[in-house]
């Protein structure tokens, strides 16, 4: 069974002279690493908040890439199906800030006509978001004994990626959509994916992310796989139990709203797509698409102790994204 160093005390990711510090290569059940980037160019920096209600899905992301900073505001109507998207590019990634450590500081982006800010406290994280027909404040409180996988992934030299999955939160808030007005409260939970490191120039990943009261399943692939380390975990009442097995893929590419399959020694998930999201981006020195689609959980994932873990009724994504940054 493969077996990834977990870190437990903090850590620069990076060393004076900017290559990835060996020290910092594993994976954490709290925020540890200090995103200490240097250089230009290749760096990437991104926070993004993915917010399930009963009614509505909300993703919001600002990302510099120093040459550039995207931000994004997208939102689902669950019942009728209905989108929102509002996305702006930025040169040289004017009007965005990013913190060196996850849970620390203000996160935020302004441009073309969108404003993020995500403002971290030990209490939690204030979000605020505004675009032209679309307004949401809300709170993501900490919750004690809550914790979330952060994993350093090393690509080559001078390549690799921190990044932090924060599954389960609770949020509350309230979304204003034109004149209709929606309150975030009970049944609803917060994502966070926070990213900081220097990429390859093109890269292919896959993301899945589910929730329920007391579990919820991290899942990644493409990216991390052959690297030894891996972005996998289940959750149980905020535990986290680490997957360090580089999972299979399955799904079908002509019609993402087929189920998906994602496999391993520990995990033997199927997801059930009820709605697929298409973004695609085609500027002078980035261009991406991602198929992020939104849907249920079921099957089950091994803990640590060797018990099974139902995901029968989580609600989350899945996802593949391709780049070229």
């Amino acid at each position: 069974m493969p077996v990834e160093r977990e870190i437990t005390s903090p850590v620069d990711l990076c060393l004076p002279d900017g290559r990835l510090d060996p020290a910092a290569v594993g994976w954490t059940r709290q925020p540890l690493h200090r995103a200490s980037l240097r250089g230009w160019g290749r760096a990437k920096r991104w926070e993004y908040w993915g917010l399930v209600t009963p009614t509505h899905i909300v993703g919001l992301v600002a990302a510099s890439l120093d040459y550039a900073a995207t931000l994004g505001v997208y939102v689902l109507d669950r019942e009728t199906g209905q989108e929102f998207v509002k996305d702006a590019v930025t040169p040289l990634a004017r009007g965005v800030r990013m913190p060196d450590r996850s849970g620390a500081g203000t996160a935020s982006g302004r441009g073309g006509g969108v404003s993020l800010e995500f403002v971290q406290r030990p209490e939690g994280t204030t979000i605020s978001a505004e675009a032209p027909g679309f307004r949401l404040e809300a709170e993501v409180p900490a919750v004690a004994g809550h914790e979330s996988l952060g994993v350093v992934v090393p690509f080559g030299q001078g390549r690799f990626q921190y990044t932090l999955k924060d599954l389960g939160r609770p949020v509350r808030g309230r979304l204003v959509l034109g004149e209709r007005e929606v309150v975030i409260g009970s049944g609803s939970f917060a994502v966070l994916d926070h990213g900081r490191g220097k990429w390859p120039r093109s890269v292919t990943w896959n993301w899945a992310a589910g929730c329920a009261p007391g579990r919820a399943i991290q899942l990644g692939g493409q990216w991390t796989d052959g690297t030894g380390s891996t972005e996998n975990a289940v959750f149980t009442e905020g535990r986290l139990h680490k997957i360090s097995d580089d999972l299979t893929w399955e799904y079908d590419r002509t019609d993402w709203l087929k189920p998906w399959r994602i496999t391993g020694p520990r995990v033997q998930a199927e997801f059930h797509p009820f709605h697929e999201r298409v973004a695609r981006s085609g500027l002078v020195v980035v261009s991406s698409e991602t198929h992020q689609c939104f849907g249920t959980f079921s099957g089950r994932a091994q803990a640590d102790d060797g018990t099974w873990v139902s995901l029968d009724g989580l609600t989350g994504w899945a996802e593949e994204a391709r780049n070229r940054w």
